[in-house]
């Protein structure tokens, strides 16, 4: 997931055969079902709970065309829907309710 982000994110051509042959240019990378659908939908609160990387994702998220505040939202709404980040540097290890550092 992480590969492919970071090449629609650089590279042209593959923006293009982003729009025009999405599922061709999936099967070229090693994806779960549920990376490739969410990738596919541009579902960003759910590739965020699987562990998409937040510099990498953010990238996605303008080529999409959605709004900064949309895209913190969206993450938000994703560990809402889909329970704590799975994988990846953003892993959770608390409840969704409880306060780190006290915070």
């Amino acid at each position: 997931m992480q590969k492919f982000l970071y090449h629609l994110n650089r590279d042209g051509l593959v923006q293009a055969e982003y729009r025009d042959n999405r599922d061709e240019l999936l099967k070229r990378y090693r994806l779960t079902v549920e990376e490739r659908r969410a990738i596919a939908a541009g579902d960003i609160g759910l590739l965020y709970v699987l562990g998409a990387n937040g510099q990498l994702l953010m990238h996605f998220a303008a080529y999409l065309g959605m709004p900064w505040a949309d895209y913190i939202q969206a993450m938000r709404d994703g560990v809402h829907k889909h329970g704590p980040v799975r994988a990846g540097v953003y892993a959770m290890t608390t409840a969704l309710d409880e306060k780190v550092a006290g915070v």
